[in-house]
């Protein structure tokens, strides 16, 4: 108790500032603070802990291992005070609250643009923060650090247990299905003759990784078959794939929306996927913990209410 009583909160947040800048210049504009502000409770941090907990470097501030271990747990700590400190009701009109998203790309142009635009206009302060989706976005929502996620989940529980399970503590909800369609180029020799699994099984590929992960569920059902893909190229995103397509012979197998957009764009060929692959849904998640939460939950619903009209 005699500890608690000595702990200052405007310390931990600047820690929690610093440690994501790692820079006294940076985090000072973060806190609108002085850089000199921010040196004396820098100061006072390391009198507190007994540890320096950063040293200097070329590129700014380099935590030390003892301000590492802390990391996570000042995160969850300064969440769980935001939750206490947060009003019981919401009002979006007058709220400056800023929503932090993990979005896969093909989010963008599929989804966002249903409910962006009611967001704004319900709340002229409310501001989004989006993130690209990856392996560590579910972490990120059980720590408090983003609101909410929107990837693809597959359907059936065998199938996602393959592929991709929420852990514990996260809860979701369907937005839309989909399923898989292939993207080529017009002078692409394969489309010379007849499209079939045979003649798909004989193309090189391009697969976006997603996950840190290079194969997904098709690969995995068609090595159940002893049936494999030829990848040629792993990329980050939809985008680099289907331009990519636009100069070779690969194939990029995506979710349709995705792949009839760009065809549009792009000038390219759209061939039905010959194999017998269930949809997938894009999915909303967020983290149980922030469930009650006022303005978490008018997010959620206008997202999910917008989202049931497609």
């Amino acid at each position: 108790m005699k500890n608690l009583l000595r702990c200052d909160l405007n310390l931990l947040v600047c820690l929690h500032v610093l440690l994501e800048e790692q820079s006294v210049t940076r985090a000072a504009s973060r806190l609108c603070l002085s850089q000199s502000a921010v040196s004396k409770n820098l100061a006072r941090l390391r009198e507190w802990f007994d540890d320096p907990l950063f040293v200097r470097h070329s590129h700014g501030l380099q935590p030390t291992p003892r301000a590492i271990a802390m990391q996570s747990a000042l995160a969850a700590i300064l969440g769980d005070i935001e939750k206490i400190s947060q009003p019981t009701h919401f009002d979006p009109a007058s709220s400056p609250r800023r929503f932090q998203l993990a979005l896969v790309e093909s989010i963008y142009p599929l989804l966002l643009p249903h409910f962006v635009g009611e967001i704004f206009s319900l709340g002229p302060h409310i501001t989004l923060d989006t993130h690209q989706w990856g392996r560590d976005s579910f972490d990120a929502m059980l720590r408090g650090e983003q609101d909410f996620g929107i990837t693809g989940k597959d359907i059936h529980p065998q199938d996602a247990a393959m592929t991709m399970m929420p852990p514990k503590g996260i809860a979701w909800q369907q937005l839309y299905q989909d399923h898989q369609a292939c993207l080529l180029r017009p002078e692409h020799p394969a489309l010379s003759g007849e499209w079939n699994l045979e003649v798909y099984l004989a193309q090189r590929h391009l697969q976006v990784r997603c996950d840190g992960k290079d194969r997904w569920l098709l690969d995995y059902k068609m090595a159940e078959e002893k049936r494999f893909r030829d990848i040629a190229v792993c990329v980050p995103d939809f985008n680099s794939a289907a331009s990519l397509v636009t100069h070779t012979d690969l194939v990029f197998t995506a979710p349709s929306h995705f792949v009839n957009l760009v065809a549009k764009q792009l000038g390219l060929v759209v061939m039905p996927l010959p194999y017998p692959l269930p949809p997938m849904a894009y999915t909303l998640f967020w983290s149980e913990a922030h469930a009650a939460d006022p303005g978490h939950r008018w997010m959620r619903e206008l997202i999910i209410d917008r989202c049931s009209k497609l």
